[in-house]
């Protein structure tokens, strides 16, 4: 028998959501790239309701800076392709993977079945088939930069983006993410008046937050969560 890799050990496994939209999941983390109850709604609950569209209310800036903690499977920029396209605002989305997915591994995922846009599946190709380390134009309204590295040792300048999406791993598979370190440097990066969202909402992440600096709220949940968080830095 062929000795398991560590390729094999963290290859992930397509997995239905309650909706039927599919998340993968890695055995070894014991941990799921999207909530199991809605992979879809939770992305444009999370990041595009409580994230872009309140930073687009704040400001004129065009364009308006995404950093994401996690490029994943790519369903938080494809959701933020459509959003920028669908209001014609101008959205540069950066994003940072150390391990990337192969696109086979994201071939199979059928999130555009589920968004019902007609340009969902050539713009979600388009994010897989772009250079890492570039900027590539995905429309004439979003702009993707995918870095392969790793966020702990990568510098970036501070005070250059409007929103963080912050979709890690959970606290229990990745803690040191969860710092106050982790959180001291998103906010260095953010823009004063910028935000950072997320889909977890633990006391000792929002402790770790304000410790940051941030000015966090607690906001309705995406399905199957009670709470989610929306921290702000300061003007």
């Amino acid at each position: 028998m062929a000795k398991m890799t560590a390729a094999d050990k963290y290859a992930p496994e397509v997995v239905p959501t309650s909706d039927g939209s599919h998340t993968l999941f890695i055995p070894a983390l014991g941990e799921h790239y999207h909530s199991f109850h809605s992979s879809v709604r939770e992305a444009v609950h999370v990041y595009i309701n409580a994230g872009l569209l309140h930073i687009a209310e704040k400001t004129t800036d065009a364009p308006i800076e995404v950093f994401e903690v996690g490029f994943g499977t790519g369903l938080n920029a494809l959701v933020t392709a459509l959003a920028a396209k669908k209001a014609a605002r101008d959205v540069r989305f950066s994003s940072i993977e150390f391990y990337p997915l192969t696109a086979e591994d994201c071939s199979v995922l059928n999130y555009c079945d589920h968004l019902e846009e007609p340009e969902a599946t050539g713009i979600f190709e388009q994010l897989h088939a772009a250079e890492w380390e570039e900027s590539v134009k995905i429309h004439k309204h979003f702009s993707l930069h995918k870095i392969h590295d790793d966020f702990f040792a990568r510098e970036f300048p501070e005070g250059v983006f409007h929103l963080i999406y912050f979709d890690a791993f959970g606290f229990r598979a990745q803690e040191e993410f969860w710092s106050i370190a982790v959180f001291e440097k998103c906010f260095k990066i953010l823009k004063p008046g910028g935000a950072l969202v997320t889909y977890a909402s633990k006391g000792l992440v929002r402790r770790n937050m304000q410790a940051a600096g941030f000015t966090v709220e607690k906001l309705e949940g995406p399905p199957g969560k009670r709470e989610m968080v929306r921290a702000l830095k300061p003007n």
